[in-house]
């Protein structure tokens, strides 16, 4: 009896620890913020496969969207709507760069990082307008291993 409650125990033990929840990462998107105008906070999010993140408008007039060629082969490419909370579910190790659109050239960038950064040089590889250039530059740098 002693012998089977030990087994039971153990056995859910094992199955809470693997029905652990995902983390769900909050970035805001504002007019001004610590590092100046136009801006995600934060900029760096570093999170695990099967984690969500969501960006919320904290400010009018941003949205959030993936940048192509910045993204894990095989994911899903997302676009948020202009002054909408939008929630993307990160499937898979690598690099996400983020845009908000209508304020890109202005430097409003981010990127995410779950486990290794696999793709990291194609990322680095990618085009940018104006000041994302130089705000990718200075986050990608954090994603090095």
């Amino acid at each position: 009896m002693r012998r089977m409650a030990l087994v039971a125990v153990a056995l859910a033990t094992c199955l809470a620890a693997g029905t652990a929840a995902a983390a769900d990462h909050e970035v805001r998107m504002l007019n001004k913020g610590a590092k100046g105008f136009m801006v995600f906070e934060p900029d760096f999010i570093s999170v695990a496969v099967g984690d969500t993140v969501t960006f919320v408008p904290t400010d009018k007039s941003h949205d959030a969207e993936s940048v192509p060629g910045m993204a894990p082969a095989g994911t899903t490419p997302f676009k948020g709507k202009i002054s909408e909370k939008v929630t993307v579910e990160i499937g898979a190790e690598g690099v996400y760069g983020i845009k908000c659109t209508p304020h890109y050239g202005m430097g409003m960038v981010a990127l995410i990082v779950a486990g290794k950064p696999v793709n990291l040089e194609e990322a680095k590889a990618v085009k940018h307008p104006g000041k994302a250039k130089k705000a990718f530059e200075a986050l990608l740098s954090q994603a090095a291993p």
